[in-house]
């Protein structure tokens, strides 16, 4: 298939687009405050360098995009026609395969949040209700 945009503003439209402080990722982050969670962000010690961290629970947080991490059965994440873009969503399903194995073999638990989750904000708050458990209120 054809790209309708010049390679130009495909570029300009694609070095736009962020890793870090996403909407998606601002939204989560709004709902574990609200929740009364603590936690931490972009941990680079850690494989992956999770969107969230919890490092006395040993868990963490993935915000992934639909389309950048290939989501199976999902009209966000279908894949793309180019082989560039093919090959770049490919070697990020396999790198997040590697990361996800890594974390597990070393005692760390992890949740993937999905973009087109997002739009029920009650599942979302009670997938990390169940992931996190109760929130613990720090001692004065």
């Amino acid at each position: 298939m054809v790209d309708r945009i010049s390679k130009e503003a495909r570029s300009k439209i694609m070095r736009s687009v962020r890793s870090k402080n996403t909407k998606p990722e601002l939204l989560i982050r709004k709902i574990l405050t609200r929740l009364g969670y603590r936690y931490r962000l972009h941990a680079k010690d850690i494989p992956g360098k999770p969107d969230i961290v919890f490092r006395k629970k040993r868990k963490v947080l993935f915000i992934h995009g639909c389309f950048w991490h290939g989501h199976e059965g999902c009209s966000r994440g279908a894949m793309a026609d180019s082989d560039f873009w093919r090959k770049k969503i490919t070697n990020n399903i396999e790198r997040d395969k590697i990361v996800l194995s890594y974390l597990t073999q070393h005692n760390w638990a992890y949740l993937i949040i999905w973009e087109c989750e997002l739009r029920d904000i009650n599942f979302i708050e009670s997938k990390i209700l169940k992931f996190l458990g109760a929130p613990t209120i720090p001692s004065q």
